[in-house]
């Protein structure tokens, strides 16, 4: 089949969520099918990354990102109206180019592709409704903005509530309108697969889980014992923001009561002044991007996932396990996995409130047996279920049909 894959999003190197999805499921598919990638590049992008993926497709098509939208209170005041108007939200508009538009107009209407896949629900805009009567349409949505909106007023971690308000129902309305335009719809996980019926009945949903490349990721030799904490995600994302800066500011001080020789390492790209600034508190390192992330897992003690927001199945949560570094994480950590109950294999400790991760991590801290437990069970969940080539295979299955 030929395949046209739209990703706003420079998929390599594949080091954020968004990124590894995107890469990995397209390597896979390039295996059989030829792949064309349009996709956009900033100005961080280097002609070796571009190089690296070309490597990688059949044909690589690249635009220029649109530039920043203005921050100015008459702008943003602008950008509501728009969407009150048009139903298309403002983070999906900023990406938009008309003339990448035009060109993929253009190969759709030559009839040069048996597929259209968008990596993200950003990129939907791109698809036109009547498209579906040429080719098959795929969304790979990789997380509901609605239901990432409820669940940050819910819990408390919007960064701008009256906003968020105000676009929730707003946002009901964009999925429910985008949707419609796809053959099929691929989401990562049950709980996101279980929202998007209740906007439309006759869409066909398919659960993908995110992989990991279990040779990045490999296992580590030994248990490096200590008290090393460890974070990995893009760290100007806002949900990893806010779980770096609550486990910092209300679990670590309590746990450094008892073992005051713990550190927390929040290892990932791009940390914005608020994340940098937790290194002002005692035992916080951050470190921003890492030639290799497994190396810093392998050394780490414990990985804890606090999200409190985001929808999705988590990558780190993924590679923590394969990398086999014992995990405690929250609810939203752990979306999509099957991890504790009743005939499932303990594979990682679930906390939600401050004393929850205290009391788990000590477990952890004190028990090298219930370390090496959840090490080698989490990264045997991993191989049977959780690996890219699992993933691609049942993504060509919904391309295919």
């Amino acid at each position: 089949m030929n395949i046209l894959m739209i990703s706003c999003t420079f998929p390599y190197p594949p080091t954020g969520g968004t990124q590894v999805r995107t890469f990995n499921l397209l390597k896979y598919l390039s295996k059989r099918h030829s792949i064309t990638l349009v996709t956009q590049r900033e100005s961080t992008v280097t002609d070796a990354e571009i190089a690296g993926l070309e490597n990688c497709v059949d044909r690589l098509v690249i635009f220029e990102r649109p530039p920043e939208p203005s921050t100015g209170i008459f702008q943003k005041i602008q950008r509501l109206g728009s969407f009150l108007q048009q139903g298309t939200p403002p983070s999906v508009l900023s990406h938009h180019s008309k003339e990448m538009q035009a060109w993929i107009d253009n190969v759709v209407q030559a009839g040069k592709y048996d597929v259209i896949t968008c990596e993200h629900s950003v990129n939907e805009i791109y698809v036109r409704p009547d498209y579906q009567k040429q080719l098959r349409t795929v969304v790979d949505i990789h997380s509901s903005v609605y239901g990432s909106c409820l669940n940050q007023l819910a819990t408390g971690t919007s960064e701008n509530r009256l906003r968020d308000q105000i676009n929730l129902p707003l946002l009901r309305r964009y999925e429910q309108n985008y949707c419609s335009k796809f053959s099929s719809i691929v989401v990562t996980t049950q709980e996101d697969k279980l929202q998007l019926p209740t906007f439309n009945a006759d869409s066909k949903i398919t659960v993908i889980p995110n992989g990991v490349d279990l040779v990045a990721f490999s296992y580590r030799n030994a248990d490096p014992g200590g008290h090393r904490l460890i974070f990995i995600g893009a760290m100007d994302i806002l949900a990893n923001i806010d779980a770096v800066s609550f486990f910092s500011q209300e679990v670590l001080p309590k746990i450094q009561e008892n073992y005051p020789d713990t550190t927390f390492e929040i290892v990932g790209a791009n940390p914005v002044p608020e994340v940098l600034a937790l290194t002002k508190q005692p035992g916080v390192i951050v470190t921003g991007r890492v030639p290799a992330m497994v190396e810093y897992l392998h050394k780490s003690t414990v990985c804890i996932v606090p999200m409190r927001t985001g929808f999705g199945i988590k990558n780190k949560t993924l590679e923590a396990m394969a990398a086999g570094v014992p995990i405690v994480a929250s609810d939203r950590g752990l979306e999509g996995l099957a991890v504790d109950g009743d005939g499932t294999p303990l594979t990682a400790l679930r906390a939600n409130s401050p004393a929850e991760y205290v009391t788990a991590i000590t477990q952890l801290f004190d028990h090298p047996q219930l370390r090496a437990e959840l090490s080698f069970n989490g990264r045997a969940l991993i191989e049977a279920e959780f690996t890219w080539d699992i993933a691609g295979l049942h993504y060509e299955q919904v391309c295919c049909g």
